[in-house]
């Protein structure tokens, strides 16, 4: 045969091979990228994946709409909760109410990020994955200002989501929501991001922190706690609300931004409470009569409108009329931007600030505190026994250790109905003897509650109350 005619023909071959390969690498073979940051996060511990900052910024896999390889690696990680609130008062048996949720794995080792108000009042917690195992769920801590939860069930290898950049999307994006809305499990629908930073006063906190990423994706009822992600099946955000005056779907829907979820999740594994960092500062958003009055040239920014005495503001250099324009270098115009940029960081860490005084730009680096003007983080313990018990409990911070002089633990919370209650505790109690034996730490007294009988005897005072308080608890 004549070579001439051969090599074409080669060369045919060749091409339509290459071009097959390319159409599978594009069109059909799964998200080499995100196994490999799988494989990654599975080398480390929760805290150290979630501290580490293993946070890529999204990156379509392509501009085709095909979300095929998104919604089947994220439909794994999405279970199933159903939330167990038992009924007090029954006349003839005991009753329970069930609330029904989604939840997003977020490592390997069982730790699932779900919405505070779907576990709210659980008595137990029931976790179906997406291959049909069933699971009792810890509740290993609580954010009630930013609506999360994070979860624990007694499982491993399992598949999970990676955070991926909230900052970095974009209005516009095509996005994906996968929850279980009316009991329907493993349910993907599909829309765009319609804004960002959007506050709707979702809880009933004065200090909320929204600043929340709305989207015309489909939520409805069952799909509180599950995923918001991005084509390339990166977690973008947690589902969690929907504005109608229907109760249902109406087209607007918003997600907590995966950059605060982030940061809480490590936070209540880390300390049982989420270390929100202050800097003592009161803002209001720039308008254009604002801008004006300041003969501002563009309306951007928020205004400083006080500082508090000795707070990271007010140390930094920062006073009232100031324009703040940055945080780390990222444009800031609104007051949830502000926040949900300030949510992202811990008392104790520093900030660079661009702002604006008297038409001239400044910058400043902030020390940053918390809600009493110190560096100290807040950690919050929450044991099996403490649960039996009713009581939250932390130690007590350097300013508190100093005021009292004392080592006590300082009791958080106390739930209702709970044998604390019925003891009369409450919260702001500082505990320092138990059973006569002196405490000065946390590890300590749940040592010592572990150890103990039926019968536990407090000694301990409050701050706002003089003299001391003592209480016997009596545990069945």
């Amino acid at each position: 045969m004549n070579s001439s005619k051969i090599l074409p023909n080669v060369l045919v071959s060749i091409s339509c091979s290459l071009l097959i390969i390319g159409a599978y690498h594009f069109l059909i073979s799964p998200d080499y990228t995100l196994i490999e940051d799988r494989i990654q996060a599975h080398e480390v511990s929760i805290d150290e994946y979630l501290y580490s900052g293993q946070v890529r910024s999204s990156t379509p896999l392509s501009s085709s709409g095909n979300f095929v390889n998104a919604a089947n690696i994220s439909r794994e990680a999405v279970v199933y909760i159903l939330a167990y609130e038992k009924l007090e008062n029954q006349v003839f048996k005991k009753g329970y109410k069930r609330e029904k949720g989604s939840g997003v794995v977020v490592h390997q080792d069982g730790y699932i990020v779900t919405n505070y108000h779907v576990i709210e009042k659980a008595s137990h917690i029931e976790i179906t994955l997406n291959n049909k195992k069933e699971y009792l769920a810890e509740v290993v801590g609580t954010d009630p200002v930013t609506d999360l939860a994070l979860l624990k069930i007694e499982a491993n290898d399992l598949p999970f989501l990676i955070f991926g950049d909230s900052d970095a999307i974009e209005v516009g994006e095509w996005v994906l929501a996968v929850g279980n809305p009316f009991g329907l499990q493993s349910t993907v629908t599909a829309g765009i991001i319609s804004a960002k930073a959007r506050n709707i006063d979702l809880t009933e906190f004065s200090n909320n922190i929204e600043s929340l990423i709305q989207s015309d994706v489909a939520i409805n009822p069952g799909s509180s706690g599950g995923a918001l992600i991005s084509e390339d099946a990166r977690l973008m955000g947690i589902n969690t609300a929907i504005i109608s005056a229907s109760g249902n779907y109406e087209g607007i829907s918003f997600a907590i931004p995966a950059n605060v979820a982030r940061k809480v999740v490590f936070d209540l594994k880390q300390f049982g409470a989420v270390q929100r960092a202050k800097m003592g500062i009161t803002l209001r958003d720039v308008d254009s009569n604002l801008a004006e009055m300041l003969d501002m040239n563009e309306v951007k920014g928020v205004f400083v409108v006080a500082t508090s005495f000795s707070g990271a503001a007010h140390d930094a250099g920062i006073k009232r009329g100031d324009v703040i324009l940055k945080i780390n270098k990222k444009k800031i115009n609104t007051t949830p931007e502000f926040t949900e940029k300030l949510n992202e960081f811990r008392p104790g860490d520093q900030i660079e600030i661009e702002y604006v005084r008297d038409k001239k730009a400044y910058f400043t680096t902030v020390l940053l505190k918390n809600h009493l003007n110190t560096t100290d983080f807040v950690a919050i313990k929450n044991s099996p026994k403490l649960r039996e018990i009713g009581i939250e409990i932390r130690n007590l911070n350097s300013i508190e250790k100093e005021r009292n002089n004392t080592n006590g633990i300082y009791v958080v919370s106390v739930s209702k109905g709970s044998v604390a209650q019925k003891s009369n505790i409450e919260p702001g109690y500082i505990i320092e003897k138990i059973n006569g034996q002196k405490i000065t730490s946390d590890q300590q007294f749940l040592k010592l509650v572990s150890k103990s009988n039926s019968v536990m005897e407090l000694n301990g005072f409050y701050e706002r109350y003089p003299g001391e308080f003592p209480y016997k608890i009596e545990i069945n």
